[in-house]
């Protein structure tokens, strides 16, 4: 009558996936939260300008030298702006991808391994 649903043994296999399945999102959940409140910081101009960044991307901050508050500077100063939050960006996505590795690793996952994110 059940020969359809094959062995019991593939039932406790099934269970331990499952288990598993639920480890990977709560761990991701966790991650996802770290990843929120762990801040970076890009620079350019040799520290001149300074963005504040969630390891998530997300730019939640400037610090600008007053000594580059030139009016006639306007465009080099848009452009360390620019330079800046790229490279905290930069730093964010660099430590997302790391903390993901180590998340993979640590659940016996291949390191390469793309996770939804």
């Amino acid at each position: 009558m059940f020969k359809g649903l094959g062995a019991l043994g593939g039932l406790g296999d099934m269970s331990k996936m499952m288990k598993a399945a639920q480890e990977m999102q709560t761990k991701m959940a966790e991650l996802q939260e770290s990843l929120a409140t762990t801040v970076v910081i890009g620079e350019s101009g040799a520290g001149l300008v300074k963005a504040r960044a969630t390891a998530k991307g997300e730019v939640t901050g400037l610090d600008i030298d007053p000594s580059i508050l030139v009016p006639t500077e306007k465009e080099v100063l848009e452009d360390l702006i620019l330079a800046a939050i790229k490279d905290a960006q930069g730093r964010a996505a660099t430590r997302s991808a790391d903390e993901m590795r180590r998340l993979t690793e640590a659940l016996g996952l291949p390191a390469d391994m793309k996770l939804p994110f």
